[in-house]
């Protein structure tokens, strides 16, 4: 059987690559390979749109750079942070180009490189569980990987199959159907779960306010909070057997987050509620040094004031922050966090679209933002490394531009 080699097979091929290289969690591959793809796809033109969006990104970039001439940082902070400050333009721009007219249906293109990663992510769960023994949510999350917020977006993708015009057959609905949950699941990531629910939200058009949506809305924050309510009285053990330490998790997860007082002598309250103590010594740092208005600049750390271990490493200087709102406010201050808000904002845009394919991309518009509010909070957002959804978000600009351009409104 002969394949066609065309300009959508090149792009589905290249696409897939770049979606499954940050999953290594090797950021220099990454960024390498990310940067190439950029050079061989360049385009001419961009929309307005989306030129508007990204310029967001390359003004904290840009006030992140003139401030860090005020400090003395080694070179070596200065040029990482550059390619990490890169990295949602990068994934945004390399997304956008990778959309091409061609395309008989995008949206399974986007499926077919979720499919991708979750049959790999699939097999270093089975890696990890039948060769290497693991047993508990920690040990199989350190073989096949912490989230993937990719997967998420296709698994939503293949249940909403026939509104966004995806033919197929009922055999291989199912066979995706189990291969994207089953990997989605495995990743034991809650804010994988917060996302699935959010998106499974929005394509049902509950984020376009009415007083259906709002009785949604209500319902489902009734749930999750009696949910919440049987979890936290159920008080699953810090280090139980099976789902026990996942629950753990959930049940810890306010005030993982939103602590505002610390006591770093207790280790368990420390390790429990270690994000936010981040983001408090991040506060504390900008206000002590009176830079909370841009920021300390490229190649700025923030001083932990103790040694914890990051991934197999001990460190107390930290470049960047499980909260990408905290490290924006870091790298440029005030005025690069109200740029990123504006950002987000942007998915919140009103459009009343009549044509079916447009409306479909705006609720995906808007579950993102939501999501990114979420997302920002508690594992960097668009800046971390191994994020991919800027890619699809960037294919989605495209899209709708091409859309739009065709006519369709």
């Amino acid at each position: 059987m002969k394949i066609a080699i065309n300009k959508a097979n090149i792009n589905q091929l290249l696409f897939t690559l770049c979606v499954v290289v940050p999953f290594f969690n090797v950021y220099e591959l990454s960024f390498l390979v990310w940067m190439l793809t950029i050079g061989l796809t360049l385009r001419t033109s961009y929309s307005t749109e989306f030129i508007k969006y990204i310029s967001s990104f390359f003004f904290i970039l840009a006030i992140a750079t003139v401030f860090c001439f005020f400090h003395e940082y080694q070179t070596y902070y200065i040029i990482r942070d550059i390619t990490y400050l890169l990295k949602p333009i990068s994934g945004l721009i390399v997304g956008y180009q990778l959309f091409h007219k061609k395309i008989k249906n995008p949206f399974q293109f986007l499926l077919y490189a979720g499919i991708s990663i979750a049959i790999y992510h699939l097999f270093l769960v089975c890696y990890g569980i039948l060769i290497e023994g693991a047993r508990n949510v920690r040990e199989i999350r350190e073989h096949a990987g912490y989230f993937n917020d990719f997967e998420i977006y296709a698994l939503i993708i293949l249940v909403f199959r026939k509104q966004l015009k995806l033919e197929f057959s009922r055999k291989k609905s199912i066979l995706f159907l189990v291969i994207l949950g089953l990997s989605s699941f495995f990743y034991l990531a809650r804010t994988n779960f917060i996302q699935f629910f959010i998106l499974l939200i929005a394509l049902k058009g509950y984020f376009v306010l009415n007083m259906r949506a709002i009785k949604v809305i209500g319902t489902t924050i009734v749930v999750v909070l009696v949910g919440y309510t049987a979890i936290y009285y159920y008080n699953p053990r810090r280090n139980g057997k099976g789902m026990d330490e996942f629950l753990y998790k959930i049940k810890m997860s306010p005030k993982e987050a939103f602590s505002t007082k610390i006591d770093r002598e207790d280790w368990k309250q420390f390790n429990d509620n270690y994000r936010s103590y981040e983001n408090i010594r991040t506060v504390q740092q900008l206000s002590h040094n009176n830079t909370l208005l841009f920021g300390e600049g490229l190649g700025s750390r923030v001083d932990l004031k103790q040694t914890v271990y990051l991934g197999d490493m001990q460190l107390q200087l930290i470049s960047f922050l499980h909260n990408g709102f905290m490290t924006v406010l870091l790298k440029s201050g005030i005025l690069g966090l109200l740029i990123y808000l504006t950002s987000i904002s942007f998915f919140f845009k009103r459009n009343r679209y009549e044509d079916y394919d447009l409306k479909n991309i705006h609720y995906f518009f808007i579950g993102t933002g939501v999501f990114l509010i979420v997302s920002n909070w508690v594992f960097t957002g668009f800046y971390n490394l191994i994020d991919t959804k800027s890619l699809l978000i960037g294919f989605l600009f495209a899209y709708r531009n091409e859309l739009i351009k065709s006519g369709r409104s």
